[in-house]
């Protein structure tokens, strides 16, 4: 599905996934673009699809949501949030990639679940939607029968989940294999979004702090006194600025911090005690958390220097 002002990656990059998917697998879909209005619909780029009525859609399977600049004005369209909320009468799952997650958190389907959006949206979309139980550093996540997906490239992430899910693993993989992308990425999207870029706002010089002192403790109450705060309102307050906790937060800068010593070569040990991680066990469970790989696999991967 797609609306005015849609990022057409979103959309091309699954519709070419299940493109492929048909031929390692055929007849196993039927591609349909469908807007709330049926016609020509522009992307925020200026290239438009044609896209059919969305409510002449029946006997839906999936129903995957596009994002895009085009979402803020999505939100207002009362028309489309209503068709959304009833859409998983009609289809068997739902999905967004992106920030079509709005959409379906604004259509009520997101209430008291895990979804995933674009990083740079995630603090706004926590503070518009806080009983959904936002993950941030995820590429996709899958709650029931709904889906969510990161940022634009992370829609084909998505759609490979989904025909593995269909047709197995060794489809999805041949289908990665065609499009010359990972099958499963690995990592989550801290690897990409540098922490959220953790600038501006009200803790832009808190964050700048904790860069220059990874090494020392820094425990929220720490943290608290610093920003002149009492432990929980910093706490609330950081999570809603910033869409992570204060621990969580201090645990990427420390990870990538930690990546990039270990990009440039050096002792895991050294560079675990110089981080804040203390011991390379602690790296390593945190690396596994954020980039979903060992510090040694990302060694092991590092490019030789020219």
């Amino acid at each position: 599905m797609i609306f005015p002002g849609f990022q057409i990656l979103d959309a091309a990059g699954p519709i070419a996934a299940f493109e492929i998917a048909a031929e390692f697998a055929p007849g196993a879909y039927r591609l349909v673009v469908a807007a709330q209005a049926a016609g020509l619909t522009a992307s925020s780029a200026g290239a438009a699809m044609p896209a059919e009525a969305l409510s002449a859609q029946r006997g839906l399977d999936t129903l995957i949501v596009s994002g895009g600049a085009g979402t803020r004005t999505a939100l207002n369209d009362c028309a489309l949030i209503a068709a959304l909320a009833r859409a998983p009468q009609r289809a068997r799952r739902m999905a967004s990639v992106c920030s079509g997650a709005f959409l379906l958190a604004e259509a009520g389907l997101l209430e008291g679940r895990r979804a995933t959006t674009h990083w740079r949206r995630a603090p706004e979309f926590t503070r518009r939607y806080p009983n959904v139980r936002l993950e941030p550093d995820c590429i996709h996540v899958r709650d029931g029968a709904i889906w969510s997906s990161a940022g634009v490239t992370a829609g084909i992430d998505l759609a490979l989940a989904l025909i593995a899910d269909d047709l197995g693993d060794d489809i999805a993989t041949e289908v990665a294999r065609e499009m010359v992308v990972y099958a499963k990425r690995p990592g989550g999207q801290a690897q990409h979004s540098a922490l959220l870029e953790l600038s501006g706002g009200r803790f832009e010089k808190l964050n700048a702090w904790m860069r220059a002192r990874l090494h020392e403790d820094l425990r929220v109450e720490r943290l608290a006194r610093q920003a002149a705060m009492s432990p929980r309102n910093f706490a609330r307050a950081y999570a809603a600025e910033t869409g992570t906790t204060p621990a969580k937060a201090v645990e990427r800068l420390r990870a990538e911090a930690a990546r990039a010593s270990i990009e440039r070569g050096g002792a895991l040990k050294d560079i675990a005690r110089a981080t804040g991680f203390g011991d390379p066990e602690r790296m390593r469970r945190a690396f596994i958390r954020l980039y979903g790989a060992p510090p040694a696999a990302l060694r092991r991967t590092r490019r030789p220097r020219a």
